[in-house]
């Protein structure tokens, strides 16, 4: 079976941005025994996911046939973005620190992901994952927050909500805190993408 592979970039730093060069890195490593994986990229830098607002709300939440049309582009949307993340098998993340957090459009990504009743339903027992079967490797980088610390807001967060709709191996490749040693940090990072199991 052909492996599919989501790539998200986040960075608004383009080629000069460490994530992005990580993120490279690591797909190279999958890809290099799957040749034949289809790699979908979304660039969220480049074309951000819209903040959810009321008007969001509305249209997740009105059934399909009952959706007026801005409410069934506004639906499709986020259904494309669900449907990217429920085809891949694996999904490496670009996780650039701002501000001691993720990217606002890393975050609005998040957002049109998370919706009760298609990727996540509450039971008795708490809320279930509903996207099943897929790993996430999350590449963060930062110049002085270190992954961990009690100044990282961002990779907590991330592994809660990738957990909270069902993804639960999730795995980091952090280029942290390199104002201190960007060499050696980036030597590490390195190091941990050639462990990755393809």
């Amino acid at each position: 079976m052909t492996r599919t592979i989501l790539r998200i970039d986040s960075s608004i730093k383009g080629p000069q941005s460490v994530s992005r060069q990580l993120t490279d890195k690591v797909i190279a490593r999958l890809t290099a025994d799957a040749p034949d994986a289809t790699v979908v990229t979304r660039d969220l830098a480049a074309l951000p996911a819209p903040m959810i607002d009321g008007g969001w709300l509305g249209a997740v939440f009105t059934d399909a046939d009952q959706r007026n049309a801005d409410q069934t582009q506004v639906a499709a949307l986020s259904d494309t973005l669900i449907d990217e993340v429920k085809a891949a098998d694996t999904i490496v993340i670009g996780l650039p620190i701002y501000n001691f957090n993720m990217p606002a459009q890393l975050k609005a990504w998040l957002d049109q992901l998370t919706r009760a009743g298609v990727t996540f339903r509450y039971t008795e027992n708490g809320p279930v994952g509903l996207v099943e079967n897929t790993r996430a490797i999350v590449v963060m980088t930062s110049d002085g927050t270190k992954m961990g610390s009690e100044i990282d807001f961002a990779t907590p967060y991330l592994k809660h909500l990738l957990g909270f709709i069902g993804i639960t191996d999730v795995q980091f490749v952090a280029a942290d805190a390199m104002v201190h040693d960007r060499e050696a940090t980036l030597k590490a990072a390195h190091e941990a993408v050639e462990r990755l199991a393809a």
